[in-house]
C-alpha cells in the first residue's frame, strides 16, 4: 500500500534540511524590511506576558528593532549591565529555538 504514496518515495533522509533557521530569518526580515541585528546573549521566554508588560509600560524596555518573528515581539532591558531580551506570550520548544 505504502508504494502507491507519493510522499514516501524518492526522498533523501540523509539530505540536508532546505528550512534553515538563517534561511527562515533572512527571508521574515526580508518581508517585514527589518534590520539583521543579533538578539542579546540572554533571553528570557515570558509565557503569561507580565514580565514584558511591565518593561513596556514603565519604560524599562525597548522593542528589539530586527525582531523577526511575526506572532511575538522581543523587549530588550538591561539587568545589572547585561542585556537580556524578553519574548512575552512564548511559550515551549518552538519559540526556545527561535530565540536560539
Amino acid at each position: 500500500m505504502t508504494a502507491n504514496l507519493p510522499l514516501p518515495t524518492g526522498k533523501d533522509y540523509t539530505a540536508e534540511s532546505v528550512f534553515q533557521p538563517g534561511n527562515l530569518l533572512r527571508e521574515a526580515r526580508r518581508q517585514r524590511n527589518l534590520p539583521d541585528q543579533p538578539v542579546p546573549r540572554v533571553c528570557l521566554l515570558d509565557p503569561d506576558g507580565d514580565i514584558a508588560t511591565h518593561l513596556a509600560d514603565t519604560g524599562r524596555g525597548q522593542r528589539h528593532p530586527g525582531w523577526a518573528c511575526y506572532h511575538t515581539d522581543m523587549c530588550i532591558t538591561d539587568l545589572a549591565g547585561t542585556a537580556v531580551g524578553v519574548v512575552g506570550r512564548a511559550v515551549g520548544a518552538p519559540f526556545a529555538v527561535l530565540v536560539a
